[in-house]
């Protein structure tokens, strides 16, 4: 055990719950802290069930090839605890070092002095120290789970608030109801700061359009703010500074389209005015691992058929289920391939909404657990599912197994591989493929 899991293991047992959405925890921890989240860098926050992470990427981007010094904070992590901290430099930020990121857990441990706290507020809080201790033009801050009461929602004044795409998911916290959860989100907009939307179902806008109002926010929303549409294979995005046409996103799906406008749309309402090349450069540079994330090395892309493609995405929920669904559809008008799909979930999500998604496009499905995750979902009830929209599934014994049983298919042209269900299982696939996100 590294000296960072031996620090985690003993946070964990400050609190029973892994989550307990509440503020009143993190008001007493800053406190302790000396307020670390009064000296921060600008902020900008962002909330949404979908897109969260790739806005936040494609905004780093631009913002680096504009020159500015971005810090990112992001949950959760796929492989290394570290990757929820990434510290600004010039020319591009790194990942917190393991030594100084079990440091400031543990002055957060002591500072704290045994008080219940859940895991995710006190390294939030660390995050917010480690911030506030390294200069940084901005801060890339992005909500845990929910809005109104995670741990993140303790900025006063963000540059702007950010609300992406809102969907049904964490169902066991923010309820089934879109507008309830939909409130939830928006509980990050501030008096006076600029609250950029992306597109939602009209339910989801009516509640955010209220708040925003209540709060005096400028809403930005898309389609009446911004626009960003698909155009001739260009990005072009317009609002009231003007139009940007752009090459397309080096993310993969149509998606990426929305977040990308998400992102300079943000931008733009915090007061960056990046020049065109930034916004260019940004666009073709933003990664954002286990996103329709095409592995091509390492030790699993080794042992896929010669000509194969193996994909891999962490989407999880039903409207992440559409959109990966969208652009393995586009990938096969593009070049046509039988589509073998490798799914683990969370018993937690639900399966049966996300697999439909697939029907009519994957040849053969192969159900795993995902290791370490006692909350995993039984393969026999993916594969009951999947049969039960017409998909041929079985159970294996695991990724490996899974890629095994494709090889000796013989499937002709060479298949498309995709891995997805979870980010606990995207971890998995990036660690076991020996590729750790950076």
């Amino acid at each position: 055990m590294t000296g960072i899991d031996a620090t985690l293991a003993r946070l964990t047992a400050l609190h029973p719950k892994r989550i307990d959405l509440s503020l009143d925890r993190m008001w007493h921890i800053l406190g302790r802290l000396d307020h670390p989240e009064k000296n921060l860098p600008p902020v900008i926050h962002v909330a949404g069930t979908n897109g969260k992470g790739s806005v936040i990427a494609f905004m780093r981007a631009i913002l680096e090839a504009a020159g500015k010094r971005v810090h990112v904070y992001t949950s959760p992590h796929l492989v290394r605890f570290n990757e929820r901290f990434r510290l600004a430099a010039l020319g591009g930020g790194q990942l917190v070092t393991d030594s100084e990121l079990d440091a400031i857990l543990t002055e957060c441990e002591d500072r704290n002095g045994g008080a219940p706290i859940t895991v995710f507020e006190i390294t939030t809080a660390a995050g917010l120290l480690l911030f506030s201790r390294h200069p940084a033009d901005v801060l890339l801050l992005e909500v845990g789970l929910g809005g109104r009461l995670d741990a993140t929602n303790v900025i006063d004044r963000p540059l702007a608030s950010v609300i992406t795409p809102v969907s049904l998911d964490h169902a066991d916290y923010l309820g089934e109801d879109l507008a309830g959860i939909a409130a939830e989100k928006a509980g990050i907009i501030k008096r006076g700061a600029p609250a950029v939307v992306a597109p939602q179902v009209d339910q989801a806008m009516a509640v955010i359009g209220r708040i925003a109002a209540r709060a005096r926010a400028p809403l930005k929303a898309a389609g009446e703010a911004w626009i960003a549409s698909e155009e001739h294979g260009r990005i072009v995005y317009q609002d009231e500074d003007g139009l940007l046409d752009l090459p397309p996103p080096r993310l993969v799906g149509r998606h990426q389209t929305v977040n990308a406008g998400t992102a300079i749309a943000a931008l733009r309402a915090a007061g960056f005015k990046p020049p065109m090349s930034a916004f260019e450069t940004g666009l073709l540079r933003a990664e954002w691992p286990a996103r329709m994330q095409r592995l091509s090395q390492g030790r699993l892309a080794a042992m896929i058929p010669a000509g194969s493609e193996l994909w891999l995405d962490g989407g999880h929920n039903p409207d992440g289920g559409r959109a990966i669904a969208v652009a393995l559809a586009d990938l096969e008008e593009r070049v046509p391939r039988p589509l073998v799909v490798i799914v683990g979930m969370l018993q937690t999500k639900d399966h049966a909404s996300f697999l439909r998604h697939f029907a009519g496009l994957a040849s053969q499905l192969y159900a795993v657990s995902i290791p370490r995750q006692v909350k995993s979902l039984a393969p026999p009830v993916i594969v009951e599912a999947a049969q039960s929209c017409g998909i041929a599934a079985e159970a294996v014994d695991g990724v490996i197994d899974a890629l095994k049983r494709t090889g000796v298919r013989g499937l002709v042209p060479p298949p498309r591989i995709l891995i997805a269900g979870s980010l606990y299982l995207a971890g998995e696939v990036l660690r076991q493929n020996e590729t750790l996100p950076q």
